[in-house]
């Protein structure tokens, strides 16, 4: 579960109405809304938020390293609110779907010294593709 709430909190992040709201709802577990999906869910909660509101809120949660923004095969970009709990993701290639995954050992230590050509490398991305068990079934 995020806990990106507390976290918002305890940096004494001034919590508006808005910012409160687009917080609410990007706090669960495998959470990766567009920011138009955010935008319809603070919306049912606070029905005067505007887009732009929740745009710039999101913007700024990424740039305080709060939430991970994820983007894939070139599609809408998503907010993941488990910025600080090492996990990989794993994307269906046909709907979109995104889900949280966290496998055993450091990926980062399964480079081998040679083929970081040099590089002082500090984080890794992972992304598993593959076909979610609603689309294997349609």
């Amino acid at each position: 579960m995020s806990d990106l709430l507390e976290r918002l909190r305890g940096r004494g992040w001034r919590l508006t109405a808005q910012r409160r709201v687009v917080a609410e709802v990007l706090n669960g577990d495998h959470v990766h809304y567009t920011a138009d999906e955010v935008h319809a869910l603070a919306t049912s909660r606070l029905p005067e938020i505007s887009r732009a509101t929740v745009y710039n809120t999101l913007g700024e949660l990424v740039s305080l390293g709060e939430v991970i923004e994820v983007s894939t095969d070139g599609r809408a970009k998503r907010y993941d609110p488990n910025a600080h709990h090492d996990h990989h993701h794993l994307v269906c290639s046909r709907c979109g779907t995104i889900r949280d995954v966290h496998p055993a050992g450091n990926p980062l230590s399964d480079l081998p010294e040679q083929e970081r050509f040099g590089f002082a490398v500090t984080a890794v991305e992972v992304t598993y593709r593959g076909v979610c068990p609603s689309c294997a079934s349609a």
